[in-house]
């Protein structure tokens, strides 16, 4: 009995994981109210040849396959159709329109004061005065576009020539030296432990975490004391 619920986990999690995987990368906050469903509904029925192991595979493998054709099948139709998506995902809803609160859509979106309040702080509008749109998606982000005379100032703007600093990549990851980046920067180890030690650190392994970009940029987190 224990082989066979071994056996039968090992085989759904592979099934599930190549189905998770042809359904494409998405956060769980990120999901379409469809992807949503037939996400619970294939890890309910999945879960079947598991909890019954008596039960032959196909029992989770084959319902849990065709609620993946299912999802395909819509996905591609809401591809060509934009009102079947917009019967099946919603529509993007403005809660915020030139600083003032839509209620009637705050009332239909069941949004209340206090999470539109908290959602702003979170994007660093504090003042709803400076808010132009506060549009909440269909996977329930809120996204805020500042008015024109609270957005931050670029060097375009200004006329100043900025220079591009690259990706970011990682040198130092909870103590442990990534020579390869290292490599890719021009740089080398006792180039970190020179820069260490003007930070009052003696080795890697009091970082917690160290980034440099291409224009020399770095950022260097050090380990917290337990």
């Amino acid at each position: 009995m224990l082989k066979e619920i071994l056996f039968n986990s090992a085989v759904i999690y592979a099934v599930l994981i190549l189905f998770m995987r042809l359904m494409g990368k998405r956060q769980l906050g990120d999901l379409e109210p469809s992807e949503l469903i037939v996400t619970i509904l294939i890890s309910e029925v999945a879960g079947t040849p598991i909890s019954s192991p008596e039960k032959p595979l196909y029992y989770g493998i084959a319902p849990a396959a065709a609620l993946f054709a299912l999802d395909m099948a819509v996905s591609l139709l809401t591809a060509r159709s934009v009102r079947l998506r917009g019967i099946l995902a919603g529509k993007p809803a403005l809660l915020v329109v030139h600083g003032r609160i839509d209620q009637s859509q705050m009332r239909r979106n069941r949004f209340t004061p206090d999470e539109l309040a908290e959602a702003l702080r979170s994007q660093g509008a504090l003042d709803l005065n400076e808010v132009q749109y506060a549009i909440l998606e269909t996977d329930g982000r809120l996204n805020v576009i500042l008015a024109p005379g609270s957005r931050p100032v670029t060097a375009a703007q200004m006329n100043i020539p900025a220079q591009d600093a690259g990706y970011p990549l990682i040198v130092v990851n909870e103590g442990r030296v990534l020579t390869e980046n290292l490599k890719i920067l021009g740089k080398d180890e006792k180039w970190l432990e020179k820069h260490l030690r003007s930070q009052g650190l003696s080795s890697p392994r009091d970082v917690y975490m160290m980034t440099v970009d291409m224009a020399g940029g770095i950022f260097l987190s050090p380990r917290e004391k337990k």
